[in-house]
């Protein structure tokens, strides 16, 4: 994968490929044929649709947590280009706007 997408804000979870392809096209101008991962997640926080273009078809993944919500950041009119670190800490329930996670000792030269 190229890129990984975050639709900010809420997304109906009943939309399936069709729907989530409209708004990565209409909403956002991308190409939802491209080689990236489109992320979005609906009003409860407690799952997400990716959507994917593979080649020769669109694969939709669904992941619902037990326990816990992503923490996805809310305003609608934007889509956010994650890294790979970022999605992972999404993934784990983190914010993607962590702090940085390991601090410098180096001391300046006098």
């Amino acid at each position: 994968m190229a890129r990984i997408y975050l639709v900010c804000g809420y997304t109906d979870m009943r939309r399936s490929i069709d729907g989530l392809m409209a708004i990565v096209r209409d909403s956002f101008e991308l190409d939802p044929y491209s080689n990236s991962l489109f992320l979005f997640c609906g009003k409860r926080c407690d799952r997400l649709k990716a959507l994917h273009f593979d080649k020769d078809g669109f694969v939709l993944l669904y992941k619902r947590l037990d326990a816990g919500r992503f923490q996805w950041p809310r305003n609608s009119c934007e889509v956010q280009n994650l890294t790979r670190q970022e999605f992972r800490w999404l993934m784990e329930g983190l914010s993607i706007s962590q702090p940085k996670a390991i601090k410098s000792t180096a001391k300046k030269p006098f």
